[in-house]
């Protein structure tokens, strides 16, 4: 997401150096929505880190089968 922002930020960057003005503004929009999009992700995942939010672990149970007694 993070790598969508930068290339359409870029993309924004150089449409306004040929003049496309309209294009640098629609690709600036999208830079920055993916931006704090990113950004909220980041800051709600950093918190559940912070406070230990897992996945729960699955207990695995095995069951034993009847074993015949081996010779000696």
């Amino acid at each position: 997401m993070l790598r969508w922002a930068l290339i359409f930020f870029i993309v924004a960057i150089l449409s306004a150096v040929f003049g496309f003005t309209e294009i640098a503004a629609g690709a600036a929009w999208v830079a920055k929505v993916l931006f704090f999009l990113f950004l909220v992700c980041f800051i709600l995942f950093f918190v559940g880190g912070l406070f230990g939010v897992r996945p729960r672990r699955v207990l695995v149970v095995r069951v034993r089968t009847h074993q015949s007694p081996s010779r000696k």
